[in-house]
């Protein structure tokens, strides 16, 4: 480091070098990269710096990047994406199928107690959980009052919603994929 460098860099910063600093900062809050604490912490930082040196120091973690930088970041957001698709598809395979009833059936009650047409045995079902009921051509699931509640692709149902084939639904912990076939 030449002298002059040297001397640039234990220069005292100017008001503009330090707003310039927070804004930086601002834009790491804003970009999730800092968490308000650090935040609180750095623009400590930034307002009592005695050099150019120490206000660079700061922020140096936040500054913009290149773009080769930029197309890497990009890359790995794209590779961590792609394995919580793979996870959720994953799943989704998992889930057993719940065959509609066929013509003729009305009603189809679900619960833990004996005496249901689909007897779920898990403790987070309700004895009494929920009814499908066949209404003006399409079949409707009412939530019984349940303690864990009924879901429809993972809305909770208050009261009564149409499902169809293709739909996720959950009594308790209990979930399946309504089919007709």
């Amino acid at each position: 480091m030449t002298s002059l460098e040297l001397r640039t860099a234990l220069a005292r910063p100017s008001q503009a070098e330090r707003d310039q600093a927070l804004d930086v900062l601002r834009d790491g809050v804003g970009n999730g990269r800092l968490s308000h604490d650090t935040f609180i912490r750095r623009m400590e930082l930034v307002l009592t710096a005695r050099s150019r040196a120490e206000l660079a120091d700061v922020v140096s973690d936040l500054h913009t990047y290149g773009r080769v930088s930029r197309l890497l970041l990009r890359t790995v957001a794209r590779v961590s994406a792609l394995n919580v698709r793979l996870r959720h598809t994953w799943q989704a395979e998992q889930v057993p199928r719940l065959r509609l009833p066929g013509p003729g059936v009305t009603r189809l009650t679900i619960g833990r107690m004996t005496g249901s047409d689909l007897r779920l045995g898990d403790s987070t079902v309700s004895r009494n959980h929920a009814e499908l009921r066949w209404e003006s051509g399409d079949w409707v699931l009412h939530d019984l009052g349940s303690s864990n509640g009924t879901y429809v692709n993972d809305l909770r149902v208050a009261g009564a919603v149409v499902v169809r084939p293709g739909d996720l639904v959950r009594f308790g912990r209990q979930a399946f994929h309504l089919t007709v076939d």
